[in-house]
């Protein structure tokens, strides 16, 4: 069920990072293989609580859960994620902290963490209010109820749910056309709304004027203007 380890986490914050600083990477798919998405973390082999001094928990987190979700959040190319089957704990923060979500019928999402006697960590308490509002999100993660994929679309947590058979053809064909896009406005448009709701008007005001002052300088802001001038469509590089 793809339940992350300590190795697959650092894995993947590396390639998000790399997928970041290559020109050449323009959108970046997360899915799985077999019959779920993430099971959450894979906690055989954790300490137990009497190995733990004050403080080991709250590093763990913070080098962990919290910098894996954190990885897709900052990467600098839209990330989209496929969500193949059971999307729990960890594995949920993981799909709602990409930009879009696409997810097959059968897939479900779990806020386990009640379930376990634990906390929600990864940024979900972060992630889910700003998603579907407060009372919404503790429903969720009071009760760990599993949630369907329809009913989370309906919630706004997924942009599209699709028959299983065609989550990998839909998945690719929303990655290429991003990958035909702006990269850099797609960048800069991304930090903007990941930031909004965390600011006041003016302070929002104000990144956006600078998000298009350093947009204005890429060679596809140039061709934007240049196309729609030109009535033709647009070329764009990524740069």
């Amino acid at each position: 069920m793809n339940a992350v380890t300590w190795d697959q986490r650092e894995r993947i914050v590396a390639l998000l990072a790399e997928a970041s600083a290559d020109a050449s990477v323009r959108c970046v798919v997360i899915t799985a293989t077999g019959r779920g998405f993430c099971a959450g973390a894979d906690l055989r082999g954790s300490p137990s609580v009497g190995d733990q001094v004050a403080g080991d928990v709250a590093r763990m987190i913070r080098r962990g859960a919290q910098r894996f979700v954190a990885a897709v959040m900052d990467c600098e190319k839209p990330v989209i994620a496929a969500v193949n089957g059971t999307a729990a704990g960890i594995g949920a923060h993981l799909a709602f902290a990409c930009d879009l979500v696409l997810a097959a019928e059968s897939a479900r999402f779990v806020e386990v963490f009640a379930r376990r006697g634990l906390v929600p960590d990864g940024g979900g308490a972060y992630l889910l209010p700003r998603l579907v509002g407060p009372q919404r999100a503790k429903e969720l993660m009071f009760f760990g109820d599993a949630l369907p994929a329809a009913e989370a679309a309906a919630m706004g947590l997924v942009n599209r749910v699709v028959p299983a058979a065609d989550l990998e053809k839909t998945a690719r064909a929303w990655a290429e056309r991003l990958a035909q896009g702006p990269t850099r406005a797609l960048a800069l448009t991304k930090q903007l709304v990941n930031a909004s709701l965390d600011v006041d008007r003016a302070t929002a005001f104000a990144a956006e004027a600078v998000a298009q002052e350093l947009n204005m300088t890429t060679r596809d802001a140039q061709e934007g203007v240049a196309s729609f001038v030109e009535r033709r469509e647009a070329r764009y590089e990524g740069r």
